[in-house]
């Protein structure tokens, strides 16, 4: 039986990591539930699951996530499955939870990554990992084919909630950053420049500096765009929070992105 790795999700991030995958020579296909115009990716689960050895989820939320591993698709039942990547941002405590709801046979890592899709289309994401340093090894030429950055930052769950405090951070560039665009405008500042003064300036971030090449860089806050999994990636982080944590400058954060307006 060969060995051949599935990504699930093959949206805006999937699709170019799945690409990725097979540009480095290593045996892989798609599932999304939505049909795609591409042979290498299947709305079939029973298609998808022959010879599976390992599973990258890439999907959006906790309830997709349920759907893949144990509702709908049921991925955790295949036989020829040894290995699960994480890759979609999830709360982390429920991603260390899973731990206990997989057969202990199964290898678990948590992949979260960063840099948007358009890190994903040119194989340079950053990944944060969490997982035995074993698994982590043996999953390193899949990172390496669709990434340049790699951070272990600990055990299986550790991943995760790094990526959840990196996203808190983006959240709050890109909310500072649009309302410093909005009040440029009113201002009547040329905006290219202005971006270039930022990106050389004590006010550089990623969102900004990378603001032509963000592909939801100008969207406003709809419930199917980057923008919501801003909000919903703000909640994972407030679910994993320290107690007794003063939670009001994420949460005014989150209001702030969700209350976002497309920009023209």
């Amino acid at each position: 039986m060969r060995s051949l790795t599935g990504v699930a999700g093959c949206g805006r991030m999937g699709a170019p990591m799945l690409r990725a995958l097979r540009a480095a020579g290593l045996p892989a296909r798609g599932y999304d539930v939505v049909p795609m115009d591409s042979p290498h990716i299947t709305d079939d689960i029973a298609v998808f699951s022959e010879d599976l050895d390992t599973l990258i989820t890439v999907v959006r939320d906790i309830d997709q996530t349920e759907a893949v591993l144990f509702g709908e698709q049921n991925l955790t039942a295949i036989p020829s499955l040894i290995r699960i990547i994480i890759c979609s941002t999830l709360s982390p405590r429920y991603v260390r939870d899973l731990r206990a709801r997989i057969p202990s046979h199964i290898s678990l890592i948590d992949a979260p990554m960063s840099g948007a899709q358009i890190a994903a289309q040119e194989a340079r994401l950053s990944f944060m990992l969490g997982g035995d340093e074993s698994d982590l090894d043996a999953a390193q030429p899949l990172f390496s084919a669709m990434g340049k950055h790699f951070h272990r930052m600990g055990e299986f769950g550790a991943g995760m909630q790094a990526k959840v405090l990196n996203n808190l951070l983006a959240a709050s560039n890109t909310a500072m950053t649009r309302l410093v665009l909005d009040w440029a405008d009113d201002a009547g500042l040329e905006i290219s420049a202005l971006l270039d003064l930022i990106h050389t300036s004590s006010g550089q971030n990623w969102f900004a500096s990378g603001f032509n090449s963000i592909e939801f860089s100008r969207d406003g806050h709809a419930p199917d765009n980057t923008i919501a999994i801003l909000v919903k990636d703000i909640a994972s982080a407030l679910d994993a929070a320290p107690e007794n944590a003063d939670t009001s400058l994420p949460e005014t954060v989150q209001r702030s992105i969700a209350a976002l307006k497309p920009r023209r």
